[in-house]
Order: C-alpha cells, then sequence, then structure tokens
C-alpha cells in the first residue's frame, strides 16, 4: 500500500511517501471455566447388598483443578467442550461410582450413616475424576427412597422397637426417678440438716463476727473521726496561717501601694505645691533682697543726706552760735558798759515775747469769763501771775529780779506788766 501527502505553508512546502505491509494471521481460541460447578448424581432401582432396590439421589460440587499439571489433565480431556458436555462426563462418573457402591450396602447402611455413605462415594470417586483434571468440593445424599415401602416398613419397625424400648424406659424411668427421689429427699434431708447446722453455726460466727466487725468499725470510725478532726484543725490551722500570710502579704502590698501613693503625693506636691513654694519663696527672696538692697541703699543715700544736711546745719549752727556767741559777747559788754540802762533795754525786749506767749493759748478765744463766788478772784489770779512773773523772765532774758534792787526800772515794768494783765483778763 502506497499513501503520499501533501503539507505547505508560506514557507515550506513537503511531499512525504509511505509504504505499509499488513500480514494476517489467523487463531483459534478454546476455552474451559474455572468456575464451581453443581451436579445432581441420580441412580434410580439400583439394588443394594440385599436386593431391595432403592432410588438415592444427591448434589455434588466440582471444579476444574488450577494447578499447572492438573490443568493439563482437564484441557486435554475437556477443552473445546461447552460446561454441560463437561458436566455430562462427570455427572456419569460420579453415578457409576455411586451404583457400584450401593452394591455393595445394606439399605439400613445406606439410610441410617448417609455421612458415611457420600464420604464412601467421595473416596471412590475422587480418583478417577482427578486424572480427569476435576476436583469435587462436596457431595452429599439429598433422599433416598423406593417403591416397595422397604424403608417405611424399616421405619415402623424401628419406630415400634423404639416406642417399646421408650415405654421401658418411661417405667424403668418412673420406678428410678421414684427411688431416686426418695433418695434424693434423704439426702435433701440430709444436706438441709447439715446445712441448718451449718447455717446456725455460720449465723453465730457471722454475729460474733458482726459484733467484732462492728466494734472494730466503730474503733476505726472513732478513730478515723479523731483523725478527721485533728487533720481538720490542721487543715485549718494550715488554712489559718495561708490566710495570715496571704493578709501579710496584701498588708504589704497596701502599705507598698500606700508607699508609693505618699511617693506619688509627695511628688505631686513637690510639683504642685514645693516647687512652685520654692520658687514663690526665691522670687519674694529676690524681691526682699532686692527691697532690702533697694532700702539699704536708700538708707544710705538718706544717711549721707543727713549726714550732708547735719554737716551744714553744724556748720550753720556753729556759725549761728559763734555769731549768737560774739552777739552775746558784745551784749554783755554792754550790759556791764551800761548797767541797769542795758538790762532795761533787754526787759522791754523780752515783754513783748513774754505778753505773746501768755496770750497765744488765748489768741482764739471771743471772751474770758471768771466765775467766782467771791470777789477777790481776779486778785488772786493777778498774784499767781506777779509770783510767775521773776521766774518767767530769769528764764528769757537770765535776770533774777528778786535779787535786784527796786529801782525806777523795777518799778516800771512792775506798772508794764499789771498793764498786761489788766490787759488779759480786763
Amino acid at each position: 500500500l502506497l499513501s503520499s501527502a501533501v503539507r505547505g505553508d508560506n514557507h515550506h512546502l513537503q511531499q512525504r511517501e509511505h509504504v505499509n505491509f499488513y500480514f494476517i494471521f489467523f487463531h483459534i481460541l478454546h476455552r474451559i471455566t474455572l468456575e464451581i460447578m453443581t451436579l445432581q448424581p441420580k441412580c434410580e432401582d439400583v439394588e443394594t447388598a440385599e436386593g431391595v432396590a432403592i432410588t438415592v439421589t444427591g448434589v455434588a460440587q466440582v471444579k476444574v483443578m488450577t494447578e499447572k499439571e492438573l490443568l493439563g489433565y482437564a484441557c486435554e480431556q475437556f477443552l473445546g467442550k461447552s460446561v454441560m458436555e463437561i458436566k455430562s462426563v462427570i455427572l456419569q462418573t460420579l453415578e457409576g461410582h455411586l451404583r457400584a457402591i450401593l452394591g455393595t450396602l445394606t439399605v439400613e447402611q445406606i439410610y441410617q450413616d448417609r455421612d458415611k455413605f457420600a464420604s464412601l462415594v467421595r473416596e471412590v470417586a475422587a480418583p478417577d475424576v482427578g486424572r480427569m483434571g476435576i476436583e469435587i468440593l462436596s457431595f452429599t445424599i439429598k433422599d433416598v427412597y423406593d417403591k416397595v415401602d422397604y424403608l417405611s416398613s424399616l421405619g415402623k419397625t424401628q419406630t415400634a422397637a423404639v416406642q417399646r424400648d421408650a415405654d421401658i424406659g418411661v417405667a424403668e424411668a418412673e420406678r428410678d426417678a421414684g427411688i431416686r427421689e426418695a433418695e434424693c429427699k434423704k439426702e435433701m434431708m440430709d444436706v438441709k440438716f447439715i446445712a441448718d447446722t451449718k447455717m446456725a453455726d455460720s449465723k453465730r460466727e457471722l454475729e460474733m463476727q458482726k459484733a467484732s466487725f462492728n466494734q472494730e468499725v466503730n474503733t476505726k470510725k472513732a478513730e478515723a473521726q479523731l483523725a478527721y478532726e485533728l487533720q481538720a484543725a490542721k487543715e485549718q490551722q494550715k488554712i489559718r496561717l495561708e490566710e495570715i500570710e496571704i493578709e501579710v502579704v496584701q498588708r504589704k502590698k497596701q502599705i507598698r501601694i500606700e508607699e508609693k501613693e505618699i511617693e506619688r503625693t509627695e511628688k505631686e506636691l513637690i510639683a504642685t505645691v514645693k516647687r512652685p513654694a520654692e520658687a514663690e519663696a526665691y522670687k519674694m527672696q529676690q524681691l526682699a533682697e532686692g527691697q532690702k538692697m533697694k532700702k539699704v541703699l536708700t538708707a544710705q543715700a538718706e544717711a549721707e543726706k543727713i549726714r550732708c544736711i547735719g554737716e551744714a546745719e553744724a556748720a550753720s549752727i556753729e556759725a549761728v552760735g559763734k555769731a549768737e556767741a560774739e552777739k552775746m559777747r558784745l551784749k554783755a559788754e554792754a550790759y556791764q558798759q551800761y548797767g541797769d540802762a542795758a538790762k532795761t533795754a533787754l526787759v522791754l525786749e523780752a515783754l513783748p515775747k513774754i505778753a505773746g506767749k501768755v496770750a497765744a493759748p488765748l489768741s482764739k478765744t471771743n471772751e474770758i469769763v471768771i466765775l467766782s463766788g467771791e470777789g477777790s478772784r481776779v486778785t488772786g489770779e493777778v498774784n499767781r501771775l506777779l509770783a510767775e512773773l521773776p521766774v518767767s523772765v530769769n528764764a528769757l532774758t537770765g535776770v533774777d529780779l528778786t535779787k535786784q534792787k527796786v529801782t525806777s526800772f523795777s518799778f516800771f515794768l512792775l506798772l508794764y506788766v499789771i498793764f498786761m494783765v489788766s490787759c488779759i483778763f480786763g
């Protein structure tokens, strides 16, 4: 077979050619089943060893063995045959062996022991079918019967014998049962007496053990209660100690908290009170120092001023004093030179001053009224003034009138004083 193809695009153009050869093979396939095959062998009216014709049916399960050698035997025997043909061959083989075995056994052997009969069939037939590559998996007898009622008669005879034996067995059983019942009653009474005795002993021992147990239990309960109370007291003590420790820890924590609070309060007070107070105090201190310095400087300036003024006044007073002293010296020389006339002039100069001093308290008085019950009141006042006159003159002039002689000057001075007094009170 020759074929070609052309393929092209914008750039290339290709052409391919192929030559194909085909070979034809022929195969022949034969199949053989490996599945289990069920057979139902049946032998009708086969005479047994005693000549009784019976019919037997069975069920057999067979399959092709898978071992290589045995599988080869099966292929040699059954390859190309259908399943029905294989079953037919095996079924005929089983039925032949079944007929042969039935001829060697009695009806009773076949009927009463079917398992033994089936096992015998398997043992006899297995080698033959095994040579064909077939394995008998199981073989059981399904049914056994006959057409002359031999099996049913055999069953009746056996049934009658069994019934007879059963009746005899029942009678013997009833007899034996009565005897056994009496023996059992006696044994039961003996056992009951022994049991009652043992029960009484056991009950007495039980009561004694109960009493002992109760005493021991009560003792243990008391000990347990005491131990419980002691343990409870210890636990309470431990709990109290732990509570005290907890309280101590809490108190320490509270103290630390209070200390922290105090520190915080102190810091807060320092920040809000002390620092401002210190700043204010420093400010006041600086102001006070400034005021102090100001006052000191002011005082120093004032002292310097006063000193300067004092020195000036002292110099002035000194000059005035010197002038007054010179004046007084000159007056003294004049007084000594002129005698009484000078003194009189001095007194006359002082009299206006005396009158001014005497009248000064009365400068704002409109009038003076002297109330007296007697008419000599004015005279007394005048006498008092005259008595004080020498002291005043001595204070103003330094002249003691009490030690001077009565002259025209003294008389004139006295008249002047009287005149002044009369002016004041008159």
